[in-house]
Protein backbone atom coordinates (compact mmCIF):
# COMPACT_ATOMS: atom_id res chain seq x y z
CA UNK A 1 0.00 0.00 0.00
CA UNK A 2 1.45 2.99 -0.99
CA UNK A 3 -0.32 5.11 1.12
CA UNK A 4 -3.20 5.35 3.59
CA UNK A 5 -5.00 7.41 5.54
CA UNK A 6 -6.65 7.48 9.05
CA UNK A 7 -9.97 9.09 10.15
CA UNK A 8 -11.17 9.23 13.20
CA UNK A 9 -12.36 11.85 16.13
CA UNK A 10 -10.15 13.12 18.66
CA UNK A 11 -11.02 11.44 21.92
CA UNK A 12 -13.40 14.09 24.43
CA UNK A 13 -12.05 11.81 27.04
CA UNK A 14 -8.38 12.96 26.94
CA UNK A 15 -6.63 15.14 29.10
CA UNK A 16 -6.42 18.02 26.86
CA UNK A 17 -3.60 20.78 27.44
CA UNK A 18 -4.95 24.19 27.26
CA UNK A 19 -7.94 22.84 25.41
CA UNK A 20 -6.39 20.44 23.03
CA UNK A 21 -4.69 17.14 22.38
CA UNK A 22 -0.83 17.40 23.17
CA UNK A 23 1.87 17.15 20.63
CA UNK A 24 2.70 13.56 21.84
CA UNK A 25 -0.52 12.47 20.87
CA UNK A 26 -0.38 13.73 17.25
CA UNK A 27 2.79 12.47 16.70
CA UNK A 28 1.55 9.13 18.22
CA UNK A 29 -1.54 9.11 15.00
CA UNK A 30 1.15 10.21 12.96
CA UNK A 31 3.20 6.91 13.93
CA UNK A 32 0.34 5.08 14.25
CA UNK A 33 -0.44 5.60 10.08
CA UNK A 34 3.15 5.43 9.11
CA UNK A 35 3.72 2.04 10.49
CA UNK A 36 0.22 1.38 8.82
CA UNK A 37 1.36 2.09 5.91
CA UNK A 38 5.19 0.92 6.13
CA UNK A 39 3.97 -2.55 7.06
CA UNK A 40 1.57 -2.97 4.64
CA UNK A 41 3.89 -2.13 1.86
CA UNK A 42 6.60 -4.83 3.14
CA UNK A 43 3.94 -7.54 4.03
CA UNK A 44 4.91 -7.69 7.57
CA UNK A 45 6.37 -6.52 10.69
CA UNK A 46 8.69 -3.48 10.77
CA UNK A 47 10.44 -1.24 13.29
CA UNK A 48 10.48 2.67 13.23
CA UNK A 49 13.96 4.20 12.78
CA UNK A 50 13.49 7.46 12.42
CA UNK A 51 10.18 9.91 13.36
CA UNK A 52 11.14 13.66 13.12
CA UNK A 53 10.90 17.20 11.40
CA UNK A 54 7.27 17.43 13.05
CA UNK A 55 6.37 20.89 12.46
CA UNK A 56 2.66 21.51 14.41
CA UNK A 57 0.44 24.51 12.23
CA UNK A 58 -2.48 24.73 14.84
CA UNK A 59 -3.76 22.55 17.48
CA UNK A 60 -6.48 19.73 17.61
CA UNK A 61 -9.32 20.22 20.10
CA UNK A 62 -11.36 17.24 21.60
CA UNK A 63 -14.48 16.34 19.35
CA UNK A 64 -12.42 17.72 16.48
CA UNK A 65 -12.31 15.00 13.40
CA UNK A 66 -8.80 13.81 12.56
CA UNK A 67 -7.36 12.70 9.22
CA UNK A 68 -3.98 11.27 9.18
CA UNK A 69 -2.10 10.53 6.05
CA UNK A 70 1.10 8.76 5.55
CA UNK A 71 2.73 8.43 2.23
CA UNK A 72 5.46 6.44 0.79
CA UNK A 73 8.52 8.60 -0.58
CA UNK A 74 10.66 6.35 -1.38
CA UNK A 75 12.27 2.80 -0.39
CA UNK A 76 15.47 1.57 0.11
CA UNK A 77 16.68 -2.55 0.09
CA UNK A 78 14.88 -3.10 4.14
CA UNK A 79 13.21 0.06 4.84
CA UNK A 80 10.40 2.61 3.74
CA UNK A 81 10.32 6.23 4.12
CA UNK A 82 7.63 8.26 4.60
CA UNK A 83 5.72 11.76 4.99
CA UNK A 84 3.03 11.93 6.94
CA UNK A 85 0.15 14.96 7.42
CA UNK A 86 -1.89 15.61 10.08
CA UNK A 87 -5.39 17.12 9.54
CA UNK A 88 -8.33 18.22 11.76
CA UNK A 89 -11.46 20.36 11.70
CA UNK A 90 -14.76 20.52 13.36
CA UNK A 91 -17.47 17.77 12.93
CA UNK A 92 -20.10 19.83 12.01
CA UNK A 93 -18.09 20.52 8.20
CA UNK A 94 -15.77 22.46 6.68
CA UNK A 95 -12.32 22.19 5.27
CA UNK A 96 -9.84 19.88 7.36
CA UNK A 97 -6.79 22.10 8.19
CA UNK A 98 -3.01 21.22 8.39
CA UNK A 99 -2.10 20.74 11.68
CA UNK A 100 1.13 19.15 11.47
CA UNK A 101 3.61 17.36 9.02
CA UNK A 102 6.96 14.88 9.56
CA UNK A 103 8.69 12.38 7.80
CA UNK A 104 9.59 8.68 9.13
CA UNK A 105 11.47 5.93 8.34
CA UNK A 106 10.83 1.74 9.16
CA UNK A 107 12.66 -0.89 8.40
CA UNK A 108 10.78 -4.25 7.43
CA UNK A 109 12.18 -7.40 9.73
CA UNK A 110 12.00 -10.89 10.23
CA UNK A 111 10.75 -13.26 12.74
CA UNK A 112 14.19 -13.07 14.49
CA UNK A 113 14.08 -8.63 14.28
CA UNK A 114 16.70 -8.81 11.49
CA UNK A 115 16.11 -6.51 8.40
CA UNK A 116 14.18 -7.74 5.07
CA UNK A 117 14.12 -7.29 1.88
CA UNK A 118 11.38 -5.12 0.85
CA UNK A 119 9.77 -4.60 -3.29
CA UNK A 120 11.22 -1.44 -4.17
CA UNK A 121 9.36 1.62 -4.93
CA UNK A 122 10.75 4.57 -6.66
CA UNK A 123 8.49 8.12 -7.00
CA UNK A 124 7.72 8.89 -11.07
CA UNK A 125 5.42 12.09 -11.32
CA UNK A 126 7.12 15.49 -10.31
CA UNK A 127 5.61 15.72 -7.49
CA UNK A 128 6.26 12.28 -5.82
CA UNK A 129 10.29 13.02 -6.88
CA UNK A 130 10.00 16.06 -5.01
CA UNK A 131 8.72 14.59 -2.03
CA UNK A 132 11.06 12.05 -1.98
CA UNK A 133 13.78 14.31 -2.21
CA UNK A 134 12.47 16.42 0.23
CA UNK A 135 12.03 13.44 3.09
CA UNK A 136 15.70 11.79 2.08
CA UNK A 137 17.18 15.37 2.80
CA UNK A 138 15.43 16.31 5.83
CA UNK A 139 16.18 12.57 7.44
CA UNK A 140 19.78 12.41 6.03
CA UNK A 141 20.37 15.84 8.00
CA UNK A 142 19.23 14.77 10.87
CA UNK A 143 21.39 11.78 10.77
CA UNK A 144 24.48 13.90 10.17
CA UNK A 145 23.36 16.31 12.94
CA UNK A 146 23.52 13.25 15.82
Amino acid sequence: MQSITLRFLASQNALPQAGRMSGGTVLRWADDAAFACASAWAQGPCVADFVGGALFMQPVRPGDLVEVQARLAYTTDTGMKLAVEVRSGPLQGGPLQEVMHCVAAYTAVDAGEQPRAVEKWLPETPGDIALAQRVKAHIEAARAAQ
